[in-house]
């Protein structure tokens, strides 16, 4: 009895010891009137899981803007060094996306309908964490929607993040 409490605690203190950030990209919430928050658990000194949430404001009329009305993203991403400071990491994500997409009835006019997909994809980037938990990440990725053809085929993963790691 006394292992098992003892194998308990370690991994109750081994898991209150995990890093973990909160961010927000910070060029959608400027360029496309979109927001974007992540949330990431680190498991490991170069692995960690997250998950994404984008919220699309902007109009359909608008010339740039995401296809995607919302879109929740978990990931999984690995980092290529062991810096505290600067590292690199590859990422492999399932964004599952809605939308709208453009519909012309019999009459040549245009409507619009909902579709719900799933997109997996792999993106790429870098992380700067000061040594007080600020956080800045650059990320770039792509992924194929599967499950529809109502829905966009590709599907953009990019980003300019600012955090705080604790």
């Amino acid at each position: 009895m006394k292992k098992i409490i003892a194998i308990l605690a370690l991994s109750f203190g081994l898991a209150t010891q995990a890093q973990q950030e909160v961010t927000l990209d910070i060029a959608d919430a400027l360029v496309m009137k979109s927001l974007e928050v992540s949330y990431e658990y680190y498991v490991s000194d170069q692995s960690s899981f997250g998950v994404s949430a984008l919220f699309n404001f902007e109009g359909r009329t608008s010339d740039f803007r995401y296809n995607e009305d919302s879109m929740i993203t978990p990931f999984f991403r690995h980092y290529f060094t062991n810096s505290r400071n600067w590292n690199y990491f590859g990422e492999v994500f399932l964004g599952i996306n809605s939308g709208e997409y453009e519909v012309t009835l019999l009459d040549d006019t245009k409507a619009y309908e909902n579709y719900t997909d799933g997109a997996l994809g792999i993106s790429v980037g870098t992380k700067y964490v000061s040594n007080g938990g600020f956080v800045v990440s650059i990320l770039g990725g792509i992924g194929r929607n599967m499950f529809t053809d109502e829905s966009p085929s590709v599907v953009p993963r990019v980003g300019v993040n600012l955090g705080y790691r604790f």
